[in-house]
């Protein structure tokens, strides 16, 4: 067989074992990687590369080199879910940064982390000031996670007492002018419903390159034409239906307030967010 062929064989028959080890090894984000796995994913590539160039004769040895690298490291991962310390042996623990607003310069120097580069870590997940830091800690990947302290934490439903809807995944109806109808089966619609949503805009079938069912089960459309206009019929505003809802909250709160002070505190949350929706809708006709 001549030489090219052989280098086309080999390469073949790389690029084939490489695709059955990768699935073995199953997939990870580069930034999820242990220090073990990212040297077995440059090894691995290496001697991957090598095997079409190897000679007629030991090509297959780089493919048996490849084999016992990712046994030795499907070992290493079934006796890392065994036991916590070989885990702990192989990818490390994680180490404490910053505790309570205090920065720990000891674990500092020993993951040899200047304060320039934390401060910078923590300004990337948005906290200027090491006082506003609770608790960060240097993952074994490298990753600093932080959790701020309570009163610099984002405002959600659960701290003001609000019981929200869950919501449902967003399903693809439509996609590259297709139907996709398991998607339109899981969002509970049917290709009737769909057509008549797409009548009410005015488009057909094959202008629509994706279409989503959103969590509230209305229709949004991304057409092929950017200048083609969809016909969106007008959907209630999502503030005021915000404030709506936070509405009800507080009038079921009311309902239920088990002291007078509870009760009071309530109704006066209730009566603001009556003037705010009031507002709301006068600035919105204003507007239209």
């Amino acid at each position: 067989m001549p030489q090219w062929a052989l280098v086309i064989l080999h390469t073949l028959v790389a690029i084939l074992v490489l695709f059955v080890i990768t699935k073995l090894l199953g997939k990870r984000q580069v930034s999820q990687l242990s220090l073990f796995e990212y040297i077995t994913g440059i090894t691995i590539g290496s001697l991957a590369a090598y095997i079409p160039l190897e000679s007629p004769d030991t090509w297959y040895l780089g493919v048996l080199s490849l084999v016992v690298w990712s046994l030795v490291s499907l070992a290493i991962e079934y006796f890392q879910i065994k036991s916590q310390k070989f885990r702990n042996m192989v990818d490390g623990t994680g180490t404490v940064l910053i505790k309570e607003g205090k920065v720990l310069e000891d674990n500092l120097r020993k993951e040899r982390v200047s304060m320039e580069e934390l401060m910078s870590q923590l300004r990337s997940k948005g906290a200027f000031k090491a006082a506003d830091v609770e608790f960060a800690v240097m993952e074994n990947s490298g990753e600093i996670n932080i959790l701020l302290t309570k009163e610099n934490q984002p405002l959600t439903a659960k701290m003001i007492g609000l019981t929200l809807p869950a919501e449902k995944e967003p399903q693809s109806v439509v996609v590259d002018g297709q139907i996709q109808e398991k998607e339109l089966s899981e969002a509970k619609k049917d290709k009737k419903w769909l057509q008549s949503e797409l009548g009410k805009r005015g488009v057909e079938l094959s202008d629509v390159f994706h279409a989503q069912v959103e969590s509230d089960g209305r229709l949004h459309l991304d057409l092929y034409d950017d200048k083609l206009q969809s016909g969106q019929p007008a959907q209630p505003n999502t503030l005021l239906a915000a404030l709506e809802s936070c509405q009800d909250e507080y009038k079921k709160q009311t309902a239920n307030a088990k002291d007078q002070r509870s009760k009071q505190l309530y109704e006066e949350g209730y009566a603001q967010m009556t003037r705010l929706i009031k507002e709301t809708r006068k600035k919105l006709n204003a507007k239209s």
